[in-house]
């Protein structure tokens, strides 16, 4: 009754063990690891169908190359005037017209750079009067600058109203300003309007 079974007698059980492996498991049966929540079952498929990152450096990774790719765009788009690309600030008819209108007139401010260096380098020079002249002059391209300006901003003001009545113009004439303070050369989204061509 205890005696121990032959090796002869054990045999057969490891090969009743192989076959039950090999059918069927039954669905009551516990399948050894906890069954997921719905709601993360969901995200993992949604991840794999999708083609998303599961780890955060391949994230990180993909994010840089589509910033990188989105830098590029915008910058083609500034050389090229491609509204679809443009940033935000930029974007729209009313920005559009500003900078054709402010690209199609000379203004004062677009040399102040170049005027500037100038005026400096005349109020290094130590003789008196040289540097009295370099004060007036200074004095006198401020003045002109904001004299042009204002004219520049009223006649824009009124063309906007004229235009674009309904359109939201907030900050277009002081984007406008700004452009005026940049050489024409050196103006990003570059001019698409020639000097004395009304937009």
């Amino acid at each position: 009754m205890f005696r121990s079974r032959s090796k002869e007698e054990k045999a057969p059980t490891g090969k009743v063990t192989a076959d039950l492996s090999k059918q069927p498991r039954d669905p009551q049966a516990p399948k050894g690891r906890p069954t997921p929540k719905r709601s993360e079952a969901q995200s993992q498929r949604r991840r794999a169908s999708s083609g998303a990152p599961l780890d955060r450096k391949e994230a990180a990774k993909r994010q840089r190359e589509a910033r990188r790719t989105d830098l590029a765009r915008q910058r083609e788009a500034l050389a090229s005037g491609d509204e679809r690309y443009l940033p935000v600030r930029d974007k729209g008819p009313v920005r559009r017209f500003v900078r054709d209108y402010v690209d199609s007139r000379f203004c004062v401010a677009e040399f102040f750079l170049p005027l500037a260096v100038i005026i400096l380098i005349l109020s290094v020079i130590q003789i008196r009067n040289i540097q009295n002249i370099s004060l007036l002059l200074w004095l006198f391209v401020i003045v002109l600058i904001v004299i042009d300006s204002i004219g520049l901003s009223i006649r824009l003001r009124k063309q906007l109203k004229e235009r674009f009545p309904d359109t939201p113009k907030r900050g277009a004439v002081a984007y406008g300003l700004m452009r005026t303070l940049q050489m024409r050369r050196l103006r990003l989204p570059k001019p698409q309007v020639k000097r004395g061509e009304r937009p």
